[in-house]
């Protein structure tokens, strides 16, 4: 059974940074490609950032192009976001997300994470 669990979110002010991370009980993890997504309150869920199987290839939401960073550890199955000059819009719970596949996808994810909340104040 694949379980995701995200941890590093918490309380920030404007321009500051946070590191997300995704653990990942996937034996396979080296096969996954993976995604953080993230939902606002009274919002829908909306794709952050996505990372291929090897970890070679990258996508992002144009609202964080420049600002955060995805990278995938294959040998400590863990998936990084790591969150600079961070924005008050940028507050939300942000989800992991892994897919059997081998390249970078915004949508079609298989597993989920719980969600760690971000917080940004002016």
């Amino acid at each position: 059974q694949v379980q995701l669990v995200e941890s590093g979110g918490g309380s920030v002010q404007a321009g500051g940074s946070l590191r997300l991370s995704c653990a990942a009980s996937i034996r396979t993890f080296i096969n996954y490609a993976m995604g953080w997504f993230r939902q606002a309150p009274g919002k829908e869920r909306e794709f952050v950032a996505g990372i291929n199987w090897t970890g070679a290839r990258t996508g992002y939401a144009d609202s964080v192009k420049g600002r955060f960073t995805i990278t995938k550890d294959n040998a400590k199955n863990t998936v990084y976001l790591q969150m600079n000059s961070l924005k008050p819009e940028d507050t939300a719970v942000y989800y992991c997300a892994a897919t059997a596949g081998s390249g970078v996808f915004t949508t079609q994810y298989d597993y989920w994470g719980q969600g760690t909340q971000v917080t940004v104040s002016s």
